[in-house]
């Protein structure tokens, strides 16, 4: 269907500094030593990427404790990032990425299916960065809803 480039479990993570809501920047070598879930959304304050959002900030806690951060990242400026943290109480990083190079390279922009069309966009995906930098877990074309319950299983933290 696509020629996007794709991650897979062993690949090293695409290394990328982005601004977050307050246009300050954060690196994924900020994260060196620790896991971090990746995850890319389409829009900030969308139904769908809301629930995926308030889905994390609900676990955070608990994947926190599982010594795991969360970073999420859209084409959004930092501006409606902000607007979208405020609204829906997140307390982990959105990145913004308006000009998608980190999106591309991570695999998470390309051709997708939506509602029976082939388009092009932000496709919904989810990666797990081990400690050393390292794809752990790759998952393209999540679901919004239920998405961390099954990510919590596929991790074995439940």
């Amino acid at each position: 269907m696509s020629d996007t480039q794709r991650l897979a479990v062993g690949d090293p993570a695409p290394a990328f500094t982005l601004p977050d809501a307050q246009g300050n920047p954060v690196s994924l070598a900020d994260y060196a030593g620790r896991k971090v879930i990746v995850y890319f959304y389409p829009a900030a304050s969308t139904p769908g990427c809301t629930k995926q959002a308030c889905d994390f900030r609900d676990n955070l806690a608990d994947l926190g404790e599982s010594g795991i951060d969360v970073i999420g990242i859209s084409p959004d400026k930092p501006a409606k990032l902000a607007k979208f943290a405020d609204a829906e109480g997140l307390d982990f990083p959105l990145l913004s990425d308006p000009d998608k190079t980190v999106l591309t390279q991570w695999g998470a922009f390309g051709e997708k299916k939506l509602y029976g069309k082939v388009v092009t966009g932000v496709i919904r995906s989810t990666f797990l960065v081990d400690e050393q930098g390292t794809i752990a877990l790759a998952q393209y074309n999540v679901r919004a809803t239920g998405h961390v319950a099954k990510l919590r299983r596929d991790l074995a933290l439940d």
